[in-house]
């Protein structure tokens, strides 16, 4: 049984358009809750995030909006290879859809439900950004962090195994032109909130603001763990 073409090119232009969205070894540094600035303590996770091999990346929102084609849910490995490989859950017409994605080699291919097979798509097409180039020091994740404006620091508290971790919340505000690398279609500012272990980890970026056009604003949460991950995705 195959999807309708107009109901596959729909699926397919949201799995990339917010792909991951649409998704790190630590360093020694002072990391989060030192006497770091909150620029500081930006700057040192976005060094210790680009000199990973990689990472395991989970997004989540609880609020997509009504009538909205978006990810609902992704997780996966990202590395410097550059390459992904994961999993991502489309909500299209309001059923959700669970689509694998692997992305290497300057190429994405996708698993389309009720298709057979890999498909090796442009996301270009879709005005979406390939989604190993994700983990981009100066286009992915961590490119987020020396544009976040108005820093802020928070409460530190005990965590990770066994609390022996001291984790820094800081907040800011960036702007859709930063945004854009990793969802194509954001609009305006967007509240940002940062998780920083001490050492110099970011273990979570959690943005609100409008990510798809003519929509309310909505949350999106991604976590970086199993920092040091080194995994050889190769094509399907």
């Amino acid at each position: 049984m195959r999807l309708p073409r107009r109901l596959t090119s729909g699926l397919t232009a949201a799995l990339l358009a917010a792909s991951l969205t649409a998704c790190g070894g630590g360093s020694d540094g002072g990391g989060g809750g030192s006497d770091q600035t909150p620029e500081e303590a930006l700057a040192a996770a976005k060094t210790t995030l680009d000199d990973t091999s990689g990472v395991t990346l989970g997004l989540t929102t609880d609020d997509l909006p009504d009538g909205v084609t978006g990810v609902e849910k992704a997780e996966g490995v990202g590395t410097h290879a550059p390459a992904f490989d994961g999993t991502i859950t489309v909500v299209l017409t309001g059923q959700a859809f669970q689509v694998p994605v692997v992305a290497v080699d300057k190429k994405v291919y996708v698993q389309l439900p009720l298709t057979t097979g890999w498909q090796d798509i442009d996301p270009a097409d879709y005005g979406a950004p390939d989604p190993a180039r994700l983990m981009s020091s100066g286009q992915g994740f961590s490119s987020l962090l020396p544009a976040t404006t108005d820093l802020e620091q928070g409460d530190s508290v005990r965590g990770g195994e066994d609390n022996k971790e001291v984790l820094t919340t800081y907040t800011g505000t960036v702007g859709s032109d930063v945004v854009k690398n990793v969802i194509p279609t954001a609009t305006g500012d967007f509240d940002a909130s940062y998780t920083i272990s001490d050492d110099d980890q970011l273990r979570s970026a959690t943005l609100t603001g409008v990510f798809y056009e003519d929509s309310d604003p909505m949350t999106y949460t991604v976590t970086f763990d199993d920092y040091g991950t080194d995994k050889n995705i190769t094509a399907p």
